[in-house]
Order: structure tokens, then C-alpha cells, then sequence
């Protein structure tokens, strides 16, 4: 009995507030149906879930790693949700690629307009757009640290290739004047 209440207790807490989930039997996992729950981002699962049924919520985009952990997944439903078919989707098609490639078909782009309706399959890196984030403000002030840098070593070699270059002309005068002081003076006999 304790054991059996223990069960049910760890199950309850391994269920989403806004799911149902169902036993597969023991050591088989779960089945953790979330359709049709107005969902606008996926709930945190539990890692052994056989089975997860998405459909016919309001989902848009999965964010990468969010079905990583799910390695004992059989089978998932994801159509019916209005899904941004954006670079932001990239994760979940390249997951659903690996993992389910039936519910790949039945995923549906929502927006923006030059996709709405094609299988997400179907959509190429070109149709998917490019994601131009901003460099976060300290990237930037890295960035502009870094150039300073750079720029401070560049002038440094300069003045460096400088220096040698004058010194190889300071050397070669020194000793130009050295032989020239080394040498003996031809006296020339003056004419009267």
C-alpha cells in the first residue's frame, strides 16, 4: 500500500498542472496528454514520457533544448497550434527531423504570411529567414575593448619596425664613422 501511494504521489508531481498522464505500466513510463489545453509554451515534462500529445493548443515555437532530456519518446502530436515558422522554429524541426518525421508532416506554419499553411517539412533556411539579434550591450563594450587592442598592438609593431629600421641606420652610421676615425690621415704635401 505505501508503496502504491508512493507510486501515485511521485506521479501527480511528475505531471504538468495543465495535463492528464496516464501510467504505460511500470518502468515503461507515461503518456502525457496536453491537448487542447490553451498552452502558449510548453510545460516542463517528465524526463521518462512515452507518449506527449501537444495538439490544439496556442504553441508558436518550442525553445531549443525544451525536448532534449526526452529520450524514451515514442510518439508525439504537435498539429493544431498556430506555429511561427521563423528561424525561432529551427530546434523543433530539426528535432522532429530525428525523432518523429510522421509529426513532422502534420505541423502547420501559422505565420508569417508567405508560409501560412506549409508543412513545416517543407520549408527550406531560406523560407525560415535569418535571426538578427543585437549584440548584448557588454558584447559590445567587448568588442569595442578588443578593437582598442588590437588597434594598440598594430601600432606598437609599427613603431617597433620603425625603431629597427632607424637603429640598423643609427648602427651602420656608427660604424661608418668608426672606420672613418680608424683610418690614418694621408697628409698631402702643400704646394708652395
Amino acid at each position: 500500500l505505501a508503496v502504491s501511494l508512493l507510486f501515485h504521489m511521485t506521479r501527480a508531481a511528475a505531471c504538468p498542472r495543465s495535463c492528464k498522464c496516464k501510467s504505460l505500466g511500470e518502468m515503461r513510463g507515461w503518456q502525457v496528454d496536453c491537448s487542447s489545453g490553451r498552452l502558449e509554451e510548453v510545460p516542463a515534462l517528465p524526463l521518462n514520457t512515452r507518449r506527449l500529445y501537444l495538439q490544439n493548443n496556442s504553441l508558436s515555437t518550442i525553445p531549443p533544448g525544451a525536448f532534449d532530456g526526452l529520450l524514451s519518446l515514442e510518439e508525439v502530436k504537435l498539429f493544431d497550434n498556430p506555429w511561427k515558422c521563423d528561424c525561432h522554429i529551427l530546434y523543433l524541426k530539426l528535432w522532429l527531423e530525428d525523432v518523429s518525421e510522421p509529426s513532422l508532416a502534420n505541423v502547420r506554419c501559422a505565420a508569417p504570411a508567405p508560409v501560412r499553411m506549409k508543412p513545416l517539412k517543407q520549408l527550406t533556411g531560406n523560407e525560415l529567414g535569418i535571426c538578427k539579434r543585437p549584440l548584448p550591450i557588454k558584447s559590445l563594450e567587448f568588442f569595442w575593448r578588443d578593437l582598442i587592442l588590437i588597434a594598440a598592438a598594430i601600432i606598437t609593431l609599427i613603431l617597433v619596425a620603425l625603431a629597427l629600421k632607424f637603429s640598423k641606420k643609427l648602427v651602420c652610421q656608427i660604424k661608418l664613422s668608426q672606420r672613418a676615425s680608424r683610418r690614418p690621415r694621408r697628409h698631402t704635401p702643400k704646394a708652395h
